[in-house]
């Protein structure tokens, strides 16, 4: 059910820490073995399976850094300053070895030819096009990249595990590597829980709420480079929740759930997967989000989160989208790095578990980043989803007073 309120106790085991359920998940995550191989153009998003290694010295031969005049330094030296232009060598072209008594007018990253040890920038310069007069104190090999400075033949640049950005790209393709051997997509299916639900676009009836759980695990999933099945809504009835799950476990390698993960009488997502597999945890001690779900339906691990937009999205971010990280292949330490900031609230009574406040990260008049919680603790409240930028934490126990340092955690940490 979409809107099914938090689980309470039923006598099992005490509620795990963030940081244990983490690890629990973590455990679990196998990851993929399958491969494919793609053109470097579409590989952005995507975890590297085998390492990116250069054929090539980069730069690959000693090329100006800047506009100006290729000389010999002693050769200028010994003649005063002033050479004749003999050659004009722009980018993309090479030139003739450096006579004696001459330079070469040289454009950045133009090939410094044969005899030239030194590249004197165009400003320090004085020219009347066929003669130029350069400084008297040049220092040999200035203004030159030298052949394989920054990467050799040879060298191992990008390593299997790594989720390739643009920097990656560029730097592949910097090395002329036009295909990249990549993981292939994780299959994700997922499900909305309950008989409130109606899709965007239809009347609502009475009692019905529009289904935006769907909404919210398509784009979290296609952010990661999943694979999406989306297995529609399920009714809430046991029957109807086991065959939905079974067949999202037949077809993909994770299924996740929204809502029926807690102990009403229609939350119908819990038992059904005790009976098509095993549980493995079931409570953590957070809010939003206390009833999450990890077990697996027969060898494919599943997820389940709460119903609530909210706790929904706090959970996949903490937990779900490490847990796919790690079965796409990544390597990385999965956990977010939050940042130091100060309070600009007060928190006078200390929760017993775990707070994930939303929260805006602002500047005072000094540039100083303050940290504003959203007003209402709802976790039904997707306005304070588009309100925020973060997560401010908050520790079982805690109380605080505005101006104390709080740990905020960037949505740009949690998504993508």
């Amino acid at each position: 059910m979409q809107s099914s309120a938090a689980g309470c106790g039923d006598g099992e085991a005490r509620p795990l820490s963030v940081e244990e359920a983490l690890a629990v998940l973590l455990d679990g995550a196998r990851p993929l073995s399958d491969t494919e191989t793609i053109a470097t153009r579409s590989a952005a998003g995507r975890v590297l399976a085998a390492p990116v290694v250069s054929s090539i010295d980069q730069p690959v031969w000693d090329n100006s850094a800047m506009d100006g005049y290729a000389v010999n330094a002693a050769d200028a030296a010994s003649r005063g300053g002033r050479l004749r232009v003999a050659q004009r060598i722009p980018a993309g072209s090479s030139g003739e070895p450096l006579v004696p008594g001459t330079a070469a007018r040289i454009f950045t990253g133009a090939p410094v030819p044969p005899g030239a040890d030194t590249v004197v920038m165009q400003e320090a310069c004085g020219s009347d096009n066929e003669h130029v007069q350069v400084p008297a104190d040049l220092t040999p090999g200035a203004n030159i990249r030298r052949r394989g400075e920054d990467v050799h033949a040879g060298q191992a640049l990008i390593g299997p595990g790594t989720r390739l950005g643009p920097q990656h790209l560029g730097l592949a393709a910097s090395v002329g590597v036009a295909e990249l051997s990549v993981v292939r997509r994780l299959r994700v299916a997922f499900v909305a829980s309950g008989d409130e639900l109606v899709m965007p676009g239809r009347p609502l009836g009475p009692g019905q709420i529009y289904n935006s759980n769907r909404f919210l695990f398509a784009a979290l999933l296609e952010a990661l480079g999943c694979e999406v099945i989306d297995l529609g809504i399920v009714v809430d009835r046991l029957d109807a929740t086991m065959d939905a799950l079974a067949d999202g476990a037949a077809r993909a390698d994770l299924v996740l759930a929204s809502g029926g993960v807690s102990v009403g009488d229609e939350d119908h997502v819990r038992p059904a997967v005790q009976r098509l597999g095993s549980l493995d945890l079931w409570r953590v001690s957070m809010r939003p989000g206390r009833p999450l779900a990890f077990g697996h339906i027969a060898d494919t691990p599943f997820i389940g989160s709460p119903g609530n937009p909210v706790s929904l999205f706090v959970t996949f971010c903490l937990f779900a989208r490490p847990f796919i990280l790690r079965m796409q292949g990544v390597a990385d330490d999965l956990t977010p790095s939050p940042l130091p900031v100060t309070a600009d609230f007060d928190w006078p009574r200390p929760a017993k578990r775990r707070e994930y406040q939303r929260a805006r990260l602002e500047r005072d008049a000094d540039g100083r980043p303050l940290a504003r919680i959203f007003p209402s603790r709802s976790s039904a409240a997707l306005t304070s989803l588009t309100w925020a930028n973060g997560l401010v934490v908050l520790d079982e126990g805690r109380a605080l007073t505005a101006g104390e340092t709080v740990p905020f955690i960037p949505f740009s940490e949690l998504l993508g």
